[in-house]
Protein backbone atom coordinates (compact mmCIF):
# COMPACT_ATOMS: atom_id res chain seq x y z
CA UNK A 1 0.00 0.00 0.00
CA UNK A 2 1.65 2.94 -1.32
CA UNK A 3 0.91 6.25 1.12
CA UNK A 4 -0.86 9.54 -0.62
CA UNK A 5 2.57 11.88 -0.84
CA UNK A 6 2.23 15.28 1.64
CA UNK A 7 2.24 17.64 -1.26
CA UNK A 8 1.17 16.69 -4.67
CA UNK A 9 1.30 19.60 -7.04
CA UNK A 10 0.93 18.55 -10.64
CA UNK A 11 0.19 20.76 -14.06
CA UNK A 12 0.93 24.21 -11.96
CA UNK A 13 0.97 27.20 -14.37
CA UNK A 14 1.35 30.80 -12.91
CA UNK A 15 0.69 33.37 -15.41
CA UNK A 16 0.62 37.45 -14.99
CA UNK A 17 -0.53 39.14 -17.74
CA UNK A 18 1.53 37.40 -20.71
CA UNK A 19 4.52 36.52 -18.98
CA UNK A 20 4.33 33.33 -17.57
CA UNK A 21 6.13 32.67 -14.55
CA UNK A 22 5.61 28.91 -13.92
CA UNK A 23 4.80 26.36 -16.47
CA UNK A 24 3.34 22.99 -16.70
CA UNK A 25 4.83 22.12 -12.51
CA UNK A 26 4.25 18.58 -11.05
CA UNK A 27 6.36 17.20 -8.00
CA UNK A 28 5.39 15.57 -4.97
CA UNK A 29 6.96 15.70 -1.51
CA UNK A 30 6.63 13.02 1.07
CA UNK A 31 6.20 12.91 4.95
CA UNK A 32 9.29 13.95 6.06
CA UNK A 33 11.07 14.86 3.03
CA UNK A 34 13.58 17.96 2.34
CA UNK A 35 13.27 18.58 -1.11
CA UNK A 36 15.90 21.30 -2.60
CA UNK A 37 14.40 24.46 -5.02
CA UNK A 38 16.86 25.37 -7.12
CA UNK A 39 17.57 27.21 -10.78
CA UNK A 40 19.21 30.83 -11.58
CA UNK A 41 17.61 33.97 -10.61
CA UNK A 42 13.91 34.91 -12.37
CA UNK A 43 13.54 30.56 -12.66
CA UNK A 44 10.31 30.99 -10.69
CA UNK A 45 10.98 29.59 -7.69
CA UNK A 46 9.96 32.02 -5.11
CA UNK A 47 6.69 32.43 -7.40
CA UNK A 48 5.79 28.33 -6.75
CA UNK A 49 6.43 29.35 -3.00
CA UNK A 50 3.69 32.24 -3.42
CA UNK A 51 1.23 29.58 -4.87
CA UNK A 52 1.53 26.56 -2.49
CA UNK A 53 1.67 29.66 0.68
CA UNK A 54 -1.60 31.00 -0.99
CA UNK A 55 -0.06 34.30 -1.77
CA UNK A 56 -1.30 33.51 -5.45
CA UNK A 57 -3.75 31.31 -7.02
CA UNK A 58 -2.29 29.67 -9.68
CA UNK A 59 -3.56 30.30 -13.08
CA UNK A 60 -4.11 26.65 -13.84
CA UNK A 61 -3.16 23.36 -12.09
CA UNK A 62 -4.01 21.42 -8.68
CA UNK A 63 -2.17 21.62 -5.29
CA UNK A 64 -3.20 19.27 -3.08
CA UNK A 65 -2.27 19.31 0.47
CA UNK A 66 -2.70 16.03 3.00
CA UNK A 67 -5.37 14.56 0.42
CA UNK A 68 -7.21 18.48 0.13
CA UNK A 69 -7.38 20.15 -3.19
CA UNK A 70 -5.73 23.59 -1.68
CA UNK A 71 -5.11 25.82 -5.03
CA UNK A 72 -6.64 29.53 -4.07
CA UNK A 73 -6.51 29.30 -0.69
CA UNK A 74 -5.62 32.35 1.23
CA UNK A 75 -1.69 32.54 3.35
CA UNK A 76 -4.14 32.44 6.97
CA UNK A 77 -5.74 29.34 5.47
CA UNK A 78 -2.45 27.69 4.21
CA UNK A 79 -0.98 28.11 7.79
CA UNK A 80 -3.77 26.41 9.63
CA UNK A 81 -3.72 23.80 7.06
CA UNK A 82 -0.06 22.95 8.19
CA UNK A 83 2.04 24.96 5.29
CA UNK A 84 4.32 27.46 6.70
CA UNK A 85 7.07 29.76 5.10
CA UNK A 86 10.35 32.06 5.58
CA UNK A 87 10.88 35.16 3.26
CA UNK A 88 14.11 35.57 0.74
CA UNK A 89 13.89 38.68 2.51
CA UNK A 90 13.54 38.19 6.49
CA UNK A 91 9.59 40.11 7.10
CA UNK A 92 10.38 40.17 11.52
CA UNK A 93 8.36 42.81 13.42
CA UNK A 94 11.41 44.93 14.40
CA UNK A 95 9.91 46.74 17.72
CA UNK A 96 8.80 43.65 18.87
CA UNK A 97 10.95 41.35 20.89
CA UNK A 98 12.47 37.74 19.49
CA UNK A 99 9.95 35.65 22.01
CA UNK A 100 6.80 38.16 20.89
CA UNK A 101 7.94 37.60 17.22
CA UNK A 102 7.75 33.99 17.30
CA UNK A 103 4.17 34.57 19.93
CA UNK A 104 2.94 35.71 17.15
CA UNK A 105 3.01 32.58 15.02
CA UNK A 106 2.28 30.30 18.52
CA UNK A 107 -1.20 32.62 18.38
CA UNK A 108 -2.31 30.74 15.04
CA UNK A 109 -3.23 27.54 17.18
CA UNK A 110 -3.95 29.07 20.55
CA UNK A 111 -5.66 32.37 21.68
CA UNK A 112 -3.81 31.88 25.58
CA UNK A 113 -0.91 34.11 26.19
CA UNK A 114 0.79 31.43 28.44
CA UNK A 115 0.46 28.66 25.83
CA UNK A 116 1.93 30.81 23.37
CA UNK A 117 4.65 31.85 25.17
CA UNK A 118 5.08 28.46 26.36
CA UNK A 119 5.35 27.64 22.58
CA UNK A 120 7.44 30.27 21.75
CA UNK A 121 10.01 29.58 24.43
CA UNK A 122 10.53 25.85 23.38
CA UNK A 123 10.71 27.13 19.55
CA UNK A 124 13.56 29.63 20.73
CA UNK A 125 15.78 26.77 22.36
CA UNK A 126 15.15 24.94 19.22
CA UNK A 127 16.52 26.97 17.12
CA UNK A 128 19.42 28.17 19.34
CA UNK A 129 17.43 31.57 19.70
CA UNK A 130 16.77 31.40 23.67
CA UNK A 131 19.55 34.02 24.96
CA UNK A 132 17.67 36.54 22.92
CA UNK A 133 14.39 36.73 23.70
CA UNK A 134 13.61 39.85 25.43
CA UNK A 135 16.29 41.44 22.60
CA UNK A 136 14.25 43.76 19.65
CA UNK A 137 14.41 41.59 16.61
CA UNK A 138 15.48 44.60 14.83
CA UNK A 139 19.05 44.10 16.76
CA UNK A 140 19.54 40.61 15.71
CA UNK A 141 22.55 40.15 12.94
CA UNK A 142 21.47 39.09 9.46
CA UNK A 143 21.45 35.12 10.44
CA UNK A 144 19.64 35.33 13.55
CA UNK A 145 16.91 36.81 12.22
CA UNK A 146 16.65 34.02 9.97
CA UNK A 147 16.45 31.65 12.40
CA UNK A 148 13.86 33.93 13.47
CA UNK A 149 11.85 33.46 11.02
CA UNK A 150 12.39 29.77 11.06
CA UNK A 151 10.95 29.82 14.51
CA UNK A 152 7.85 31.62 14.09
CA UNK A 153 7.13 29.60 11.39
CA UNK A 154 7.51 26.29 13.32
CA UNK A 155 4.92 28.06 16.18
CA UNK A 156 2.46 27.34 13.71
CA UNK A 157 3.38 23.60 14.20
CA UNK A 158 3.64 23.32 10.35
CA UNK A 159 3.68 19.80 8.44
CA UNK A 160 5.41 21.41 5.83
CA UNK A 161 7.66 24.33 5.94
CA UNK A 162 8.79 26.78 2.84
CA UNK A 163 12.67 27.85 3.91
CA UNK A 164 13.04 30.81 1.05
CA UNK A 165 17.23 31.37 1.00
CA UNK A 166 17.47 30.74 4.43
CA UNK A 167 21.28 30.12 3.85
CA UNK A 168 21.60 33.43 1.85
CA UNK A 169 24.66 35.83 2.56
CA UNK A 170 25.73 33.48 5.80
CA UNK A 171 29.49 32.03 6.73
CA UNK A 172 30.67 28.79 5.65
CA UNK A 173 30.01 28.00 9.67
CA UNK A 174 26.55 29.39 9.77
CA UNK A 175 25.25 27.75 6.25
CA UNK A 176 26.59 24.24 8.22
CA UNK A 177 24.13 24.92 11.18
CA UNK A 178 21.10 26.17 8.82
CA UNK A 179 21.68 22.57 7.21
CA UNK A 180 22.06 21.14 10.71
CA UNK A 181 18.91 22.69 11.28
CA UNK A 182 16.98 21.76 8.63
CA UNK A 183 18.00 18.09 9.34
CA UNK A 184 16.45 18.68 12.90
CA UNK A 185 13.31 20.08 11.56
CA UNK A 186 13.02 17.05 9.41
CA UNK A 187 13.72 15.03 12.52
CA UNK A 188 10.63 16.32 13.86
CA UNK A 189 8.79 14.71 10.98
CA UNK A 190 8.47 18.06 9.16
CA UNK A 191 8.57 18.05 5.26
CA UNK A 192 10.81 21.05 4.09
CA UNK A 193 11.09 22.53 0.38
CA UNK A 194 14.40 24.79 0.28
CA UNK A 195 14.91 27.46 -2.00
CA UNK A 196 18.44 27.93 -2.40
CA UNK A 197 21.38 29.50 -4.07
CA UNK A 198 23.79 27.91 -1.35
CA UNK A 199 24.60 24.71 -3.03
CA UNK A 200 26.95 23.06 -0.43
CA UNK A 201 24.08 23.70 2.34
CA UNK A 202 21.49 22.20 0.40
CA UNK A 203 22.75 19.18 -1.70
CA UNK A 204 24.27 16.88 1.25
CA UNK A 205 20.80 16.99 3.06
CA UNK A 206 17.75 16.83 0.30
CA UNK A 207 16.17 13.78 -0.55
CA UNK A 208 16.02 15.09 -4.13
CA UNK A 209 16.30 18.62 -6.32
CA UNK A 210 13.89 20.22 -8.14
CA UNK A 211 15.64 22.52 -10.54
CA UNK A 212 13.65 25.39 -12.41
CA UNK A 213 14.35 27.59 -15.60
CA UNK A 214 12.90 30.12 -16.67
CA UNK A 215 9.34 29.01 -15.25
CA UNK A 216 9.88 25.27 -16.36
CA UNK A 217 10.93 22.55 -14.36
CA UNK A 218 14.18 21.29 -16.22
CA UNK A 219 15.06 18.12 -13.89
CA UNK A 220 14.12 16.39 -10.80
CA UNK A 221 16.51 14.00 -9.46
CA UNK A 222 18.90 12.52 -6.29
CA UNK A 223 21.31 15.65 -5.75
CA UNK A 224 24.61 13.55 -7.39
CA UNK A 225 22.55 13.03 -10.43
CA UNK A 226 21.44 16.91 -10.61
CA UNK A 227 25.00 17.96 -9.77
CA UNK A 228 26.20 15.88 -12.74
CA UNK A 229 22.96 16.83 -15.48
CA UNK A 230 24.02 18.72 -18.47
CA UNK A 231 20.75 20.54 -18.76
CA UNK A 232 21.12 21.85 -15.27
CA UNK A 233 25.22 22.75 -15.65
CA UNK A 234 24.01 24.81 -18.83
CA UNK A 235 21.60 26.52 -17.17
CA UNK A 236 23.52 27.70 -14.16
CA UNK A 237 26.54 28.55 -16.30
CA UNK A 238 24.99 29.10 -19.90
CA UNK A 239 26.11 26.59 -22.86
Amino acid sequence: MTHAPLLAVEGLHMMFGGLVANRDISFSVGEGQIIGLIGPNGAGKTTLFNCLAGYYRPSAGTIRFNGVAVGGQTPEEAARRGIARTFQIVRIFPEMTVLENVMVGAMLRTKKVAAARAAAENELVFIGLDHRSDVKAAQLTVSEQKRLEVARALATHPRLILLDEVMAGLTPTEVREASQMVVRIRDRGISSIIVEHVMEGIMPISNRIIVLDAGVKIAEDAPAAIARNPAVIAAYLGE
